[in-house]
């Protein structure tokens, strides 16, 4: 009799302890990219709201972290490090903003970074950035994966709201990048 009893107290009791360090998708969260040394550099501020079968999100970008650039006949927002830039590329296509605990996909589109080198005249979009969320801790984090963004020079068909695929995506080196991390919390 207490052995059914015990079970469902364990059980209870893990329930709970994973869903106090699930990320929630609901109010005013902050993005910050991480460095090497585990530094915080707030870039974002983004807002969830609660949805039927997930929650959209709006991004307030805070303009004071970064510098103007005018790079390759185009402007940018760069956040300045000492040996590399970290610049802002927004998505350019058709986006629904709708996030579900299984699927972040539109914000890691939201997400997409170009670096360059400080000293660089220009900017080179195979140098893209794409930062692959999942929850943890509860917060999210996400992994730099490097990506051609030449790719998305070219609009996809209609209806395809994810031309990024996984095969496009090559896991990062996080100790040869200035801002191997991103955390949302």
């Amino acid at each position: 009799m207490n052995g059914p009893r015990f079970f469902w107290l364990v059980a209870a009791s893990v329930s709970y302890a994973a869903g106090a360090h699930a990320f929630s998708l609901d109010g005013e969260k902050t993005v910050s990219l991480v460095d090497r040394q585990g530094d915080l550099h707030p870039v974002a501020d983004v807002v969830f709201t609660l949805k039927e079968n997930g929650s959209t999100y709006e991004i307030e970008w805070r303009d004071d972290a970064f510098a103007d650039h005018f790079l390759s006949m185009r402007p940018f927002k760069c956040l300045e490090g000492a040996d590399k830039h970290w610049c802002r590329v927004p998505y350019p296509y058709e986006i629904r903003r709708m996030v579900a605990d299984d699927d972040l996909t539109d914000l890691e589109y939201d997400l997409l970074f170009v670096w360059k080198g400080a000293t660089e005249y220009g900017i080179n979009l195979w140098n893209g950035v794409y930062y692959k969320l999942e929850s943890q801790d509860g917060r999210l984090t996400g992994t730099l994966h490097e990506m051609d963004m030449d790719k998305l020079g070219v609009p996809p068909e209609a209806g395809n709201l994810r031309p990024v695929r996984e095969v496009d995506l090559e896991e990062g080196y996080p100790e040869s990048h200035w801002l191997p991390g991103l955390v949302i919390e």
